[in-house]
């Protein structure tokens, strides 16, 4: 049996196979992806927001477990492109889909079956050879009854492999989930050493959870116009519990920039308070945040400013 990445064999099953692989979880924007990724993995890796299209990136986060390593990979939103930034974001999911072991389709409890439900099925429908479990997300948000006829909804849209109920906010049927995902996973060997969450660098994670802040902040006025790069992060010299972070909040015009600063800088320091707890929090020492605002005119739309900004083709 290949070795066990919790390093608890006492807890594994010998006649069980070790299982390893990557599932992807797709749906349309908003349908709490991240949060359930962050959920299964027991751990934030993925920010969240209310705001559909939050997430950008391919982001990993991986669940041990004795009998198997579970490696989840959160999605941006499959949506019809405005911008240039929203076409390689579509193609990235494309991308993603096709080089997984098996397919999260994710759909709310409470929302009623669209023609972007429909069409992603009819997508999924055409990655042959891998398995989809339609996962009915949010079941906290809605009563029993609502539960049973989304299930049924949700069966009628085509076959799947699994079709799981769950809720990322109370835990329901989690455990169910992982086991059906699990079930699908070919067998093999840990694919990431013991206790290691995610593959993402720290800059990456702490850029985001600077962008998270800032979308609570103006998530009615530019949801979408804002992006963080991380230029500078270490240890103050002599002081290894305190770290120094250096970062440039880029946003496409003036007035945004204006409102992303707020009356007398005080928008932008509750941002930057907001983000300084999370990011002591994914660190572990305390931190000095220096965030300033710059402008990057129509950057969803300049290939030139997406590669400054870390969105390749």
């Amino acid at each position: 049996m290949p070795p066990n990445p919790t390093g608890n064999s006492s807890l594994a099953d010998p006649a069980r196979p070790f299982r390893s692989g990557f599932v992807a979880f797709a749906g349309r924007p908003n349908v709490g992806k991240s949060t359930l990724m962050n959920a299964l993995v027991g751990a934030k890796v993925a920010i969240t927001s209310s705001r559909p299209q939050t997430t950008r990136r391919v982001i990993r986060g991986i669940v041990h477990r004795p009998d198997a390593q579970l490696i989840l990979v959160d999605t941006p939103g499959l949506h019809k492109p405005r911008t240039l930034l929203g076409e390689r974001l579509d193609s990235l999911v494309r991308s993603t889909l096709t080089e997984v072991d098996v397919i999260g389709f994710c759909i709310p409890a409470g929302d009623p079956i669209g023609p972007g439900d429909r069409y992603l099925a009819r997508e999924l429908a055409s990655i042959k050879r891998t398995p989809v479990v339609a996962v009915v997300t949010k079941t906290d948000s809605v009563p029993p009854d609502r539960i049973l006829a989304q299930l049924s909804a949700v069966a009628g849209l085509g076959e799947w492999a699994d079709v799981v109920p769950v809720s990322a906010v109370t835990g329901y049927n989690l455990d169910v989930l992982s086991d059906v995902l699990i079930k699908h996973l070919p067998e093999g060997v840990p694919l990431y050493p013991d206790g290691e969450l995610t593959d993402e660098p720290e800059e990456f994670l702490v850029a985001e959870l600077i962008r998270e802040a800032a979308l609570e902040g103006v998530r009615e006025e530019l949801p979408h116009s804002i992006a963080v790069v991380v230029e500078e992060m270490k240890p103050r010299d002599g002081q290894q519990d305190l770290t120094d972070v250096y970062a440039e909040m880029y946003v496409e015009r003036p007035s945004q920039k204006a409102i992303v600063i707020g009356t007398k800088g005080a928008r932008l320091k509750d941002v930057g308070s907001r983000a300084r707890q999370q990011i002591e929090a994914l660190l572990g020492t305390h931190v000095y945040l220096d965030l300033r605002v710059k402008v990057a005119k129509d950057w969803q739309r300049n290939p030139k400013e997406l590669r400054r900004l870390g969105f390749y083709d």
